[in-house]
């Protein structure tokens, strides 16, 4: 009985997954055309600056609805978590990240530039850097501390790596190549 009932579970499982999958892909096809330009992050109203009640974290989960198609890495700037995308759809791996003082705008970027270990920005030896944008002459990636930390950046430097645990920023290297779309969301 034990083994039937758990073959149960891991086909109800897998079932549920795909159905969640389907759902995301359709979500994604029906997303505004003006999603693949960098947009004005001030023109997003949050609750916070309205005086309203602060929004329910997303489920991590589900990929944010309005992050497009296809092969992607998307980047929430509010859930401060990072979702690999394949290309039909289907959740590769998601994992939350500690932002750099300097963000980009939502929108979609492609991966301009990669490098397997540098000094970061703030001095801490970092490796697996994927690179994406640029604002105001700071260049913004995904990185992870050689040494596995995420402490929250010095707000006085003016940094853009987007830090991440080693096995995180081992699978996102793998993940993304020069040319791939990162999609950032508020």
């Amino acid at each position: 009985m034990a083994r039937s009932s758990s073959g149960l579970v891991a086909g109800l499982t897998a079932a549920a997954l795909a159905v969640v999958g389907f759902l995301a892909y359709q979500a994604s096809a029906t997303a505004p055309d003006h999603l693949g330009k960098p947009s004005n992050p001030s023109a997003v109203p949050s609750a916070q600056a309205s005086g309203g009640p602060k929004q329910k974290p997303r489920n991590p989960l589900t990929v944010p609805a309005k992050s497009g198609a296809g092969v992607r890495v998307v980047y929430s700037l509010g859930d401060r978590r990072v979702w690999l995308v394949g290309e039909k759809g289907q959740l590769r791996r998601t994992f939350q990240v500690m932002p750099s003082t300097v963000s980009p705008q939502p929108g979609v970027y492609p991966v301009t530039s990669r490098s397997g270990t540098v000094p970061g920005s703030d001095g801490v030896p970092i490796e697996h850097v994927v690179r994406f944008a640029s604002v105001g002459g700071v260049p913004i990636g995904f990185s992870a501390a050689r040494d596995g930390s995420m402490a929250s950046p010095d707000p006085e430097k003016r940094t853009g790596g987007v830090r991440m645990k080693r096995a995180d920023g081992d699978a996102l290297w793998g993940f993304a190549a020069i040319g791939t779309r990162v999609v950032v969301v508020p």
